[in-house]
């Protein structure tokens, strides 16, 4: 198939029930559950199927045993059906925030450090501009939250890029980076201690994050520079609370900014091992998608992110 007969496919037949497909075999990797799951008979669901396949000219999903699984095609037009809905959807929140004022939500995805402190400030600011708008909040690892602000689930994302495949379609304005610091309990055997080498906090017991996230590998390579053994004794674990329970009850030790932990250092309750790791993470930034126009609600939390960063990182400039 030429390529103006597929454009001309895109542009006259695609219809929201093809992309709704898409998405739910995506999710599914069933045209029977697919097809329910998109108010659809199994025959109409393989009927659309086919549409697509055929005007584009390639193959989609490959049939299985059980079920059928996404081709790199396939992927490519569930990831970007998946965008086109979330688009329909917000410009249907947006027509609504305009009808009734300022409203609405806007879904926001933060890595650590900021989720404890730049984030939560930039919401409190938002509040008191427009009180009715609804803000989501998800944290989790870089790599989740790009992918889910790729796919129209988030609309903004303070935190890094790491795929270089993704670069292209994102915008980021870097804001820090991250010194991590050695953080214990105030009264832990080894504060206020002047003389820690490493080869004695590596036989301490860590709260580590999991492996292959971008601490855990640089932490890694530290020992291993150093010619030791990783420490014997961990838990591994990136939710804040359980980090923070778990030093405030045990000799445990953790690398973290100290932005993440501040309420804890500014009360005495937890404190600074004196001992310079000289590990940092690359600058975190504001992510968000280019040639994307963000709702008044989202645009309105952008703002409340850069005016919140402005006071808190002195090498920031907004835009």
């Amino acid at each position: 198939m030429t390529d103006s007969r597929s454009d001309r496919f895109v542009r006259s037949h695609l219809k929201t029930r093809h992309l709704v497909l898409l998405v739910e075999l995506g999710r599914h990797g069933s045209i029977a559950h697919a097809a329910q799951a998109a108010n659809l008979t199994q025959p109409g669901a393989s009927k659309l199927l086919g549409e697509l396949e055929h005007a584009l000219g390639v193959q989609l999903f490959e049939r299985l045993s059980r079920g059928v699984a996404p081709t790199w095609y396939g992927k490519v037009l569930i990831r970007r059906a998946g965008a086109a809905l979330a688009e329909m959807d917000a410009a249907h929140q947006e027509v609504m925030e305009l009808l009734s004022g300022l409203r609405g939500r806007v879904g926001i995805g933060s890595v650590l450090a900021p989720a404890t402190s730049l984030v939560p400030k930039a919401i409190n600011l938002l509040k008191s501009r427009h009180a009715r708008v609804h803000v989501s909040v998800k944290m989790s690892t870089s790599k989740v939250l790009v992918e889910r602000l790729r796919s129209g689930e988030l609309d903004l994302v303070v935190g890094r890029i790491l795929d270089t495949a993704a670069a292209d379609e994102l915008h980021f304005e870097p804001l820090t980076d991250e010194p991590h610091l050695l953080i214990a309990r105030s009264d832990h055997p080894l504060a206020g201690r002047n003389d820690l080498q490493l080869e004695e906090l590596v036989r301490q017991c860590w709260v580590l994050p999991p492996a292959g996230s971008i601490l855990r590998d640089r932490l890694t390579a530290l020992f291993l520079s150093h010619g030791l053994e990783q420490p014997a004794e961990t838990v591994e674990t990136q939710d804040l609370p359980v980090v923070a329970s778990l030093l405030m009850n045990s000799d445990m030790i953790v690398a973290l900014p100290a932005e993440a932990v501040q309420a804890y250092l500014q009360t005495g309750l937890m404190a600074i091992l004196p001992f310079d790791l000289g590990v940092s993470m690359d600058s975190f930034g504001i992510i968000t998608r280019k040639r994307h126009q963000l709702s008044p609600g989202a645009d309105a939390m952008l703002l409340a992110l850069r005016d919140t960063a402005a006071t808190m990182y002195p090498h920031y400039s907004k835009p």
